[in-house]
């Protein structure tokens, strides 16, 4: 008997489905972040006039993607290692110029051509930021804020053209594009006046969703964040502004990322209840130690409560799924293969709960029972059905992955300068 028979037994005598549950895993999509590749760089190049604007990228490990066809490369091998089709998240700084500098108030679809094909080309969808950071009109800490009306009008426009490329995207690829909203508007020290900024980004936000976008094609959502590098004190787009703004405008998707609360804070605690009043909700998966910095995801606690709490609450058709995470001192390839696929076995592990059987012990007040099977069920071979999973989906079931990363390392990205 093979170890998948003997673990399916095994969920069976619980009420568990194992086939059914990877029949269900093959399905979601997650949002792979293309910034792990190369440090949130980009590739806007000269006369872009780049600073951090609440950004820091740690690490110096050899072999960073220089060029777009280089980190399309990297997030090939990537892919190839990782279970099943998925999205590709872009920042608007991503853009294909042709070496002619293009600001963030002029770029337009045709700069996104090139990424339109490869995502053609490999069968995966395209999700897209507008990049409100590493500018020379954000260093003062302020964007969509600002009280300069001309540096507001220039951001304004840009998510307005970054709206209309998510269109385009969508159009093209026959999959909805997701376009998030962040802006790391902020002060070091608290200001007198917290009011006047956020009435300034209101009001510009008015003016960027003003602008009509077919919905079939694109849907928008707004991140919060508790502070940035720089913004240690206080930050404009706050988890309540940006909760009371998305309440007044229904047709918005509110970002919960990992690293963007209190330390005690999880995000898993706040899912259901934002769902409640959501039709539908965005999700950014990083792993804050400390702080928000944005480490690689891993097969911890709060990823496997984050994939209970979808997979509980009949979920997945409402919540989407995208990796926020940049580590660079270690190879960026294993980064977005451990992160995918830790995401992966989170929800393979929800999916293999008895849910209802423990709904129904807390139902008739038998927390005993509750508590004491769920412990119990963690014992449960996960291992044997993710291999399975694996198998199936044509990649690596075990740590096999690493080795085809160190030879990727060795033929290619050592070979970058």
């Amino acid at each position: 008997m093979s170890n998948y028979q003997i673990a399916k037994e095994k969920y069976a005598s619980i009420g568990v489905d194992t086939d059914a549950a990877i029949e269900k895993l093959k399905k979601i999509k997650l949002s792979m972040h293309c910034w792990q590749g190369d440090d949130v760089c980009g590739f806007e190049k000269a006369g872009s006039e780049l600073s951090g604007g609440g950004i820091q990228t740690t690490g110096n490990y050899p072999g960073k993607a220089r060029t777009a066809d280089e980190l399309r490369a990297d997030i090939i091998k990537a892919f190839s290692l990782i279970p099943q089709k998925h999205k590709l998240n872009l920042h608007a700084s991503y853009l294909e110029n042709g070496g002619k500098f293009v600001d963030r108030n002029e770029i337009e679809p045709k700069h996104f051509a090139g990424w339109v094909d490869f995502a053609k080309e490999n069968g995966i969808g395209l999700d897209f930021n507008p990049t409100y950071f590493s500018h020379k009109y954000s260093n003062d800490g302020a964007t969509l804020s600002s009280q300069d009306s001309a540096i507001r009008e220039f951001w304004i426009e840009h998510g307005i053209r970054c709206r209309k490329i998510a269109e385009y995207f969508g159009k093209e690829l026959g999959q909805r594009c997701n376009t998030n909203f962040w802006m790391s508007d902020g002060c070091k020290e608290s200001p007198i006046d917290k009011l006047s900024p956020r009435i300034r980004m209101a009001e510009s936000l008015d003016k960027i969703f003003s602008v009509k976008i077919d919905p079939r094609y694109n849907k928008d959502s707004v991140e919060s964040k508790l502070f940035g590098i720089g913004s240690e004190s206080y930050v404009v787009g706050s988890h309540e502004f940006f909760m009371g703004y998305a309440g007044r405008h229904p047709e918005l998707m509110v970002t919960l990322d990992s690293g963007h609360f209190h330390p005690t804070e999880i995000i898993s605690a706040k899912i259901s209840a934002m769902a409640l009043f959501s039709d539908e909700l965005m999700l950014h998966v990083s792993r804050p130690v400390r702080w928000d910095s944005d480490h690689v995801v891993i097969f911890d606690d709060e990823l496997k409560a984050i994939a209970q709490e979808i997979v509980r609450n009949g979920l997945l058709d409402r919540v989407n799924i995208a990796l926020d995470y940049f580590d660079a001192s270690i190879n960026r390839v294993a980064a977005w293969v451990i992160g995918m696929r830790s995401m992966q076995k989170a929800l393979l592990n929800a999916l293999l709960e008895p849910t209802e059987a423990l709904k129904k012990a807390e139902l008739e007040g038998d927390f005993t029972s509750r508590l004491a099977l769920t412990e119990e069920y963690k014992n449960f071979p996960l291992i044997y059905v993710w291999e399975e999973f694996c198998n199936q989906s044509g990649v690596p079931a075990g740590e096999e992955w690493l080795a085809e990363v160190k030879r990727y390392e060795k033929d290619v990205l050592a070979k970058r300068a």
